[in-house]
């Protein structure tokens, strides 16, 4: 996963990228845990699908850490899934691949909750 952040820290877009402290209470509010569960439960029902609705626009700028840390990682699409992360399109996510992006979602939050 090293190499995943240092490639998404030389994309101008994606370092762009932070937790806002609306999103940082959030979290704390909830906990981490909470918000594990809520990155499994978007990722299942947002990306997973083999064509997911309204894809490539599915995931909101804002609002949730979950949200946030789609964008800084490459999660947000079916089509970023492909560019940074090799995740073909047009097939339905495997669990596998789905523990993975999780993963990639809260190392990114657990990163910037540190920060």
């Amino acid at each position: 996963m090293a190499r995943l952040f240092e490639r998404l820290a030389q994309s101008k877009f994606r370092s762009g990228f932070h937790l806002r402290a609306q999103e940082r209470a959030y979290f704390e509010k909830q906990g981490r845990a909470k918000i594990e569960e809520h990155a499994r439960d978007f990722i299942r029902e947002r990306l997973a699908p083999a064509e997911p609705r309204n894809d490539g626009k599915q995931t909101p700028w804002r609002g949730h850490p979950v949200f946030i840390a789609q964008h800084a990682t490459g999660c947000c699409c079916r089509g970023c899934l492909s560019k940074w992360h090799h995740i073909p399109p047009h097939r339905a996510l495997r669990e596998d691949e789905q523990r993975y992006i999780v993963s990639v979602l809260m190392c990114w939050i657990d990163r910037e909750m540190k920060a």
